[in-house]
């Protein structure tokens, strides 16, 4: 009979020999999710008999764990802003730096306001059906030119019953939006095109390469982004873009050059790196 605790024991020294940087939280993530339960429950009861299917799905999971798949992948789904999103190799893994473009947009809507929101490049649709739980006037457009990636974002817009305020548009950018916006958002992808190699394995071999990389200075769809946005936010309205580490300057140097946006500024993510760029379209322009 195999346990709890013997299970545990034996994939953190198998996690380990595989080069897991954090073997014990792997085995117990894996484990958790696998059966069904809490953390205190896996602690509290480390007697508890694992049935012949148990441990030979949960073998299958340890042994792609091993081959470098994110955790996120293998349960098939990832914490966001304290919800629990689908996620799957279609789409990239929310990260936690994204809270902080969240954090910027909501700061920003006053008290019962209902704009019209569209998020570029939605994917799992995490940005998206954040913004549509935490502004319920609001009307949501997310777009991207994955039809793969945006039946996860609408699975994950049922998931948490937003599903009536959002619209899902397969295309380039705005191609397939149609109207004007009120707040523009978007992670877009933000990897220069030589710095792809250096990234960790665990994300070149599983996460979709497409919403990663972005030419040479990693802002190609930055520039679009603001380019084509200035022609579709209203006056005074809003945008937001995460940013990767450096990029400041040059996502200042897009907004400036349409000569449409009177407001500039960025936001720092907890680890001090400018993350997002805000931006207001000139009521003048």
């Amino acid at each position: 009979m195999t346990d709890i605790r013997t299970t545990l024991h034996q994939t953190t020294r198998d996690l380990t020999a595989c080069g897991s940087p954090s073997p014990r939280l792997d085995a117990e993530v894996l484990l958790m999710h696998l059966l069904r339960i809490d953390r205190l429950r896996l602690v509290t009861h480390p007697e508890q008999a694992l049935t012949e299917e148990e441990v030979a799905g949960y073998a299958r999971w340890v042994e792609r764990r091993c081959q470098g798949e994110p955790i996120s992948y293998i349960v098939g789904v990832k914490e966001f802003w304290s919800l629990t999103f689908e996620v799957n190799r279609d789409v990239l893994i929310p990260r936690p730096e994204t809270e902080c473009l969240i954090e910027e947009v909501l700061a920003t809507v006053p008290a019962g306001a209902g704009p019209r929101i569209i998020d570029i490049g939605a994917g799992s649709g995490a940005i998206a059906v954040v913004l549509a739980a935490e502004i319920p006037a609001a009307k949501v457009a997310a777009t991207d030119v994955s039809t793969a990636a945006l039946a996860v974002a609408r699975r994950n817009a049922l998931r948490h019953g937003v599903a009536d305020r959002l619209e899902f548009f397969r295309g380039d950018l705005f191609a397939a939006a149609p109207g004007a916006f009120d707040i523009i958002v978007s992670n877009p992808p933000y990897i220069p095109d030589g710095d792809y190699p250096l990234l960790p394995e665990g994300i070149r071999a599983f996460e979709p390469r497409g919403a990663l990389i972005a030419g040479l200075d990693g802002t190609a769809f930055h520039r679009r982004i603001i380019g084509e946005g200035a022609d579709r936010l209203r006056a005074g309205g809003w945008m937001y873009l995460e940013i990767g580490a450096g990029q400041r300057e040059i996502v200042e140097a897009h907004f400036r050059q349409t000569g449409l946006y009177d407001t500039i500024r960025f936001r720092k993510d907890y680890g001090g790196i400018d993350r997002v760029a805000i931006a207001r379209r000139s009521k003048d322009g």
